[in-house]
């Protein structure tokens, strides 16, 4: 516990962080240029448009109070992060136009983005809490709006190797919330959040 919470707290672990998720981004969002330039396909530049800002507002995220020094909180978050950078565009389609479900997730997930600002974290830390914009709806809009694209990416893309990464991904952002949301519910403030906003991920059904 002692090395983990090194590690959290280390400078240098939150640097290389941030340099292992440019050069995967970096890798990630080239494949999705060059598919755009072949196929004229937007929804490719959106879906790199929304990950670009995430990898921002993770750049300039706000010092937390207390972060999880969970072993397996850390795994599960940096798991989940950089899951959706080994989607990559494909010929085989089961739905063509779910990239319109995809263009749906994307700007969620921007709003979500924007409502969070500097609040946005990799790891499940204290910081301030979001009670505003689509944070009225459910606790965690970014999920629901990853859940969303990712969803829609897969159908207009369905290739074996977008099927794995696809079901890796939400089982593991799944987990991730849940893992979440037992470390932030120690906090009073977030627990009446939690009776004020019922559902998690999709209103009326988690």
């Amino acid at each position: 516990m002692d090395t983990i919470a090194t590690l959290c707290h280390s400078r240098r672990a939150s640097l290389l962080t941030s340099i292992t998720m440019a050069g995967l981004w970096t890798v990630f969002a080239s494949a999705h240029v060059v598919g755009y330039l072949h196929s004229g396909d937007w929804s490719y530049l959106l879906f790199c448009a929304a990950e670009t800002l995430a990898a921002l507002f993770f750049i300039v995220r706000s010092a937390p109070v207390s972060v999880s020094t969970d072993a397996g909180d850390w795994l599960l978050a940096i798991g989940a992060t950089f899951a959706p950078f080994f989607f990559a565009p494909s010929d085989m389609a089961i739905w063509p136009g779910a990239r319109y479900l995809l263009a749906v997730g994307s700007l969620l997930q921007i709003a979500g983005l924007l409502s969070l600002n500097r609040s946005f974290g990799l790891v499940a830390a204290q910081r301030d809490i979001k009670t505003g914009g689509v944070y009225r709806m459910v606790r965690h809009p970014l999920y629901a709006s990853y859940l969303i694209s990712l969803s829609g990416y897969l159908l207009a893309n369905t290739s074996p190797a977008n099927t794995v990464a696809y079901v890796a991904t939400i089982s593991m952002l799944v987990a991730r919330l849940l893992r979440e949301e037992r470390f932030l519910s120690t906090d009073v403030r977030y627990r009446v959040y939690m009776r004020q906003v019922k559902y998690r991920l999709l209103p009326f059904i988690f």
